[in-house]
């Protein structure tokens, strides 16, 4: 069992499509055989992870996904947990990307989600980057690009 919280930031409209989120971040974490893990996801604007962007990796620029790792392990009544940490998705960027590989939002979207989610979990893919037209060559992106076409059949925005 894993928990996932899912938010939009102060002043974002929130998407009708939020409540498919969690499934979808459950469902991958079953896949990888992740178990008790938590994990936030923050959805919000290009300022916020622009910000978010030059404060924690003095990039100035917006960008699409932000993780950031915790790995602190705490128990309740439910059990031991560990907060694997946060992934922040720009709403604003989705588009542009959308844009850039011709996808719709929903593979775009999934993309993200996982991107971020295997960044908690250790992987990282260095300087190479999805790029259109091109097989990805780390081990982080192929496994990426392989669940995404095993979940492609998940609705997440429709």
């Amino acid at each position: 069992m894993n928990r996932v919280f899912v938010s939009v930031m102060d002043g974002k409209e929130e998407p009708v499509w939020i409540g498919n989120v969690k499934p979808y971040v459950e469902k991958l974490l079953e896949k990888l055989e992740y178990d008790g893990e938590e994990i936030s996801i923050l959805f919000c604007d290009d300022v916020l992870i622009q910000q978010l962007n030059k404060q924690y990796r003095q990039i100035d620029s917006a960008t699409d996904v932000l993780s950031f790792e915790n790995g602190e392990e705490y128990s309740d009544e439910e059990g031991t947990w560990t907060s694997m940490g946060d992934i922040v998705i720009s709403l604003d960027t989705v588009p542009v990307n959308v844009k850039y590989f011709e996808t719709d939002e929903n593979t775009e979207m999934k993309r993200l989600l996982l991107h971020g989610l295997l960044h908690l979990n250790g992987f990282d893919h260095w300087e190479e980057h999805i790029e259109k037209n091109k097989e990805p060559e780390c081990e982080m992106l192929v496994l990426q690009e392989n669940l995404l076409k095993e979940f492609s059949d998940f609705v997440l925005i429709s």
